[in-house]
């Protein structure tokens, strides 16, 4: 393999890397996403590519996109609405104190 392939390789391995990390970070921000879900994306994602040899923006595109995809299709809706129900409550709690400390001076 001359050092040109190996640089080409290099690089094409870090963009892989790359992917991956965006996806995981995008995939357990979506609502109702836990450890489990992020770990069978990845090893599916990770299977395909190694099944087929293609990059992973090849085969699924972008990786917010994808993880919005994939939380769709693995997280349960009742589970994901519970999520996005906390979340608008620990938000609207965020607002208030932030306001309060606002009018406080704080």
């Amino acid at each position: 393999m001359t050092q040109k392939d190996q640089r080409t390789d290099a690089a094409s391995e870090k963009d892989r890397e790359k992917w991956m990390a965006r996806f995981q970070v995008r995939l357990a921000m979506q609502p109702g996403v836990d450890r489990a879900v992020v770990l069978q994306a990845v090893k599916d994602v990770t299977a395909h590519s190694a099944e087929t040899g293609e990059h992973p923006r090849t085969a699924f595109g972008d990786p917010d996109a994808h993880a919005v995809r994939t939380a769709e299709r693995l997280v349960p809706a009742d589970r994901a609405a519970r999520a996005r129900q906390r979340n608008a409550v620990a938000d609207a709690f965020d607002s208030v104190f932030k306001k309060a400390g606002d009018i406080a001076g704080v």
